[in-house]
């Protein structure tokens, strides 16, 4: 008798296939504090979504595969998810810490250990490998003047947005808005 929830023994996916992660459901987020939720919406309010793209390419139980990008000199946020993640920089460059990581190298995030990064001048692509398909985000910023350095570099930073392409060329499914 086959299990009809069974992970598959063998799958392929495709690029152009991709889907928004927004619109995934695999990630939950944890409710944020009236501090983060006011940031995060004077953010949004200021462009910040125009400077990230994130595509949920693959996920079967247990296992899911995002592609994440993030155009020059966008503010993550510090955060943590539920679940060790693996990053692999497929182009670009981000710098975490004091380190400076570009094509190929890569670091693992344990579950609940706080992180953040920068994204390089051309900004960066990452393949986000989780050994799970279902994860939360905790924001970990609760400080207006984190929050409004966001929002200065978000407005700094949009116009340059606009005409950014990504560093490797490739094309993750479509843009949001049909484009």
């Amino acid at each position: 008798m086959t299990d009809p929830v069974a992970a598959p023994r063998f799958a392929l996916f495709r690029a152009k296939d991709a889907t928004d992660f927004e619109e995934s459901g695999l990630m939950a987020t944890v409710p944020p504090t009236p501090i983060e939720m006011a940031g995060s919406i004077a953010a949004v309010e200021a462009g910040m979504l125009e400077g990230t793209r994130v595509k949920l390419l693959f996920s079967m139980p247990g296992l899911s595969l995002t592609h994440a990008w993030f155009r020059s000199g966008f503010p993550l946020p510090r955060h943590s998810h539920d679940v060790d993640c693996l990053y692999f920089i497929l182009a670009g460059s981000l710098r975490i810490g004091t380190e400076e990581l570009g094509a190929g190298d890569g670091f693992f995030v344990g579950a609940n250990v706080p992180y953040t990064y920068v994204p390089g001048d051309q900004g960066v692509e990452v393949l986000e490998f989780r050994g799970a398909d279902s994860f939360d985000i905790r924001m970990l910023a609760n400080n207006r003047a984190y929050w409004d350095r966001a929002v200065a570099q978000v407005a700094a930073q949009r116009t340059h947005w606009t005409g950014e392409t990504p560093p490797s060329g490739l094309s993750f499914g479509p843009e949001p808005g049909g484009g």
